[in-house]
């Protein structure tokens, strides 16, 4: 099955749960806090609940390098299996979290684990697919982060229900049924290290690939100037992107005085749907344009994100129903747009046996970006200005998308189908 031409798209769908599983488990902690806060009574401290999910993303952040250069040694498979085993493990026992600092060394635990997986599936996903499916398919499985991250707006209205322990203890069970089932079901790209063709893989002029030091792939990696450019790109979205993760709900919350139970899943479902929309639109648009202009992935990504710059003024500014979910829904889109192009983009000019690692460096940035302004964004929450600070996160957003245009200078893909590689390593 993992060499028929279905497998790529199935090892998608197959992610796609990983993916949900992914953020839900990470987000639910988001709109829970009203709920334990009434058993631990540190976090009903705006600034504790930011340190909370402020140290997630730093281990997170720190780890995804790391992840990537893992990712681009050993069999995906097991990377992708082992890490969903152990955060669903901790979601888990978070359900029996009774002070602060265990669920402050719980999420912590967390941010390890989680780190591990999205730079080994994306480039999974884009070892399976050639340019033209690999934005689409990479965007659907971004769709189960925004999926999960929808579902884990739910958690305040199942906690509501029933209880906070429930919902953790419920949703980590279900994660360690999956792993345990991907066990039997998912497959790593033959040629990939840990494969039983691993040793066949060549590079397009068909030279033997031979394993290099960690050392030396940060010195490609790093000294390509167009990554640079990515880099800085992928990070400065990722401050408003991470702080509609953590902190839309309360401000929904806020600017339409409502309960956080509804406040919730109305943020995140918004946010949800709209980014499929943008991977849904971004995705296709991609691949066809890339095909006849060697820069559609960055024309297609830039416009999508300059969506984004009106929208976070008018989540900030917004007090009505109408203006703040059309404004999520204008930031959702634009933000799919952008989110299903990372990945594509960075093949066009990152070799392929370094992409995981590469990757796994942007997810670090952007990660501390997220760190960055989910401390700023819990001290504005406690003086009041979360809305205005929220709008002027539009700023960093605009400069990304004028450096992106000005100076990233993309390359063909110099991807190659495995059965191509495996020729020139027997003609050698």
């Amino acid at each position: 099955m993992k060499n028929n031409k279905v497998y790529p798209w199935i090892l998608v769908g197959l992610l796609w749960f990983v993916a949900l599983l992914n953020y839900l488990d990470r987000q639910m902690l988001s709109t829970m806090q009203s709920s334990m806060q009434l058993d631990i009574k540190e976090l009903a401290i705006a600034e504790n609940f930011g340190r909370v999910m402020g140290v997630f993303l730093l281990i997170y952040g720190l780890m995804s390098p790391v992840a990537g250069i893992i990712a681009d040694r050993i069999n995906r498979k097991w990377l992708i299996v082992g890490s969903l085993f152990v955060w669903s493990a901790v979601t888990y026992g978070l359900g029996y979290a009774q002070t602060f600092q265990q669920v402050y060394w719980l999420r912590a635990l967390m941010g390890v684990s989680e780190a591990l997986y999205l730079p080994t599936g994306l480039a999974m996903i884009a070892d399976f697919h050639t340019s033209r499916t690999r934005s689409l398919a990479i965007g659907i499985h971004m769709s189960g982060l925004y999926t999960g991250q929808a579902l884990g707006g739910f958690g305040a209205t199942i906690a509501a229900n029933y209880s906070w322990n429930t919902v953790f203890h419920w949703f980590g069970i279900v994660g360690i049924i999956y792993a345990v089932l991907l066990i039997f079901l998912l497959h790593d790209k033959e040629g990939h290290a840990g494969t039983t063709t691993a040793g066949l893989k060549a590079d397009p002029q068909g030279t033997l690939i031979k394993k290099e030091s960690v050392f030396r792939s940060f010195g490609i990696i790093l000294g390509t100037v167009s990554f640079w450019v990515m880099l800085f790109y992928f990070m400065a979205p990722s401050f408003p992107g991470w702080a509609t993760k953590n902190w839309l709900p309360t401000l929904f919350s806020e600017n339409l005085g409502i309960e956080m139970a509804k406040a919730g899943p109305m943020a995140t479902i918004s946010i949800a749907i709209a980014s499929f929309i943008g991977v849904l639109i971004g995705g296709p648009l991609s691949d066809r344009w890339v095909q006849k202009n060697i820069r559609g992935r960055i024309y297609t990504s830039t416009i999508g994100l300059a969506l984004t710059i009106p929208s976070l003024v008018l989540l900030g500014f917004g007090h009505s129903y109408t203006g703040l979910i059309g404004a999520a829904m204008l930031f959702g889109i634009g933000f799919g747009m952008f989110d299903t192009n990372n990945m594509p983009i960075l093949c066009q000019i990152i070799p392929q046996k370094y992409r995981a690692t590469a990757y796994g460096i942007m997810n670090m940035m952007g990660v501390f970006a997220g760190y960055a302004v989910t401390l700023m964004l819990g001290s504005s929450t406690d003086a009041g200005s979360l809305g205005t600070d929220f709008s002027k996160l539009a700023i960093v957003v605009l400069a990304a998308v004028v450096l992106m245009l000005a100076f990233l200078k993309p390359r063909q893909d110099l991807t190659y189908p495995q059965e191509e590689l495996k020729n020139k390593s027997e003609a050698i």
